[in-house]
Order: C-alpha cells, then sequence, then structure tokens
C-alpha cells in the first residue's frame, strides 16, 4: 500500500513540476497581454486570422494589411439580419466610442457573410448608421468563405427562390492588434463597457 502511494505522490510531483515548468516558460514568452487575456482560444497563436481580399464599402478591393493597419474589431453578419447583427454592430461600435473617449483609436469592421444581397452601397448605408469609422466589406462568394474560414467563422445561407433568406453565422467578435494579429475574442453576452475596458488593456501595452 505504501509502494502505491509513493509511486502516487511521485507521479503528482513530476505533473507539478510539469506545471511549474510550463508556467515558467510561459513567463519566459513575454506575453505582455497575458493579464488582459478572459477567453481560452485567445493568444495571437496564428490559428485565428489571416489574409484576405475583399470589397470595401467604397467598391475598392482591400487586403488585411489595407484594413488591419489599426486596432480593429471584426464581425461576421449580414445587413438583412434581423436582431442578432444589428444589435451586436450596435455594441461593437459603442465600445469603440468609450473607447474614443479615453484616446483610444479602434477601427470596427463589418464583413458580410451574404455577398448575394450587401453590395457595396448596401453596406455603406449600414456601416454609416453605426460609426463613421466603421468598414463594411463584402466579395465574391469564394472571397467571403475564404475570409470566413481564416477567422473560423461559420455561416450557412438558407436556400430561397427570392431575396428574402436567413443566414444562419457565429457571433464572435475579434479584436486584432497591428503586429499581433489575433489577441482576443469577444462574445454575445459581452457589454460594450466589459469591452471597452478589455480592449483598453490590450492597447495601453503597445
Amino acid at each position: 500500500m505504501i509502494r502505491y502511494y509513493s509511486i502516487g505522490a511521485a507521479a503528482f510531483v513530476a505533473v507539478l513540476l510539469g506545471v511549474l515548468g510550463w508556467l515558467v516558460l510561459a513567463d519566459r514568452d513575454g506575453d505582455r497581454f497575458a493579464q488582459c487575456r478572459a477567453t481560452s482560444i485567445a493568444g495571437g497563436s496564428g490559428s485565428i486570422g489571416g489574409p484576405f481580399e475583399l470589397i470595401d464599402q467604397t467598391g475598392r478591393t482591400v487586403t488585411e494589411a489595407d484594413v488591419l493597419s489599426e486596432p480593429a474589431l471584426i464581425y461576421f453578419g449580414y445587413t438583412f439580419c434581423p436582431d442578432v447583427c444589428p444589435l451586436d454592430t450596435a455594441r461593437n461600435a459603442l465600445a469603440v466610442e468609450l473607447l474614443e473617449e479615453r484616446g483610444h483609436n479602434l477601427r470596427p469592421v463589418f464583413i458580410s457573410v451574404d455577398p448575394r444581397r450587401d453590395t457595396p452601397e448596401v453596406l455603406a448605408e449600414f456601416a454609416s448608421i453605426f460609426h463613421p469609422r466603421m468598414i463594411g466589406l463584402t466579395g465574391s462568394e469564394a472571397q467571403v468563405r475564404a475570409a470566413a474560414r481564416e477567422y473560423r467563422a461559420f455561416y450557412n445561407v438558407h436556400e430561397a427562390e427570392d431575396d428574402f433568406y436567413l443566414v444562419d453565422h457565429s457571433t464572435f467578435t475579434y479584436l486584432m492588434l497591428p503586429g499581433e494579429g489575433f489577441v482576443e475574442v469577444f462574445r454575445r453576452d459581452d457589454t460594450a463597457p466589459d469591452m471597452a475596458d478589455r480592449i483598453a488593456c490590450f492597447l495601453d501595452r503597445l
């Protein structure tokens, strides 16, 4: 019996040392944003976010280099969305305004998952409702699908014979920083003030 306890204790110590070793190595990595993170999928690992080529609300072809030249919030949705998208977009815009009051600039970005209806003209009107600096992006179905894939964003367009159809989609908002890429994700239950506080933590460390 004592032998089994000894083996168990040794195993526990080995695991504990492994965890401590990992923490030490993680600290050595110098993650300056560690205390700002609140989600397990954040961390700038490179698994979320990547290159894309889309069309903005002015009809200009843009890439991630053009859009993400400053801190940005990216949201995938569609303008004909009856409830979720307007609420999330308004919340994101409010978070941007709260950060502006603190002296931080953050670019709100809305990427449409409904390129059939969301033309640049439609996105221009939609974006102007929420924030003067909001960028609306669309593109071909292939371009939109590729961008969504880079951000692990899900969407599914319901089949319909006319223009009255819904699009199922994920509702995450991604915080992107120049030189860092993806650093944090926000969910639907995050409020604008909470988002502003968390985002400020990241921006204060740039």
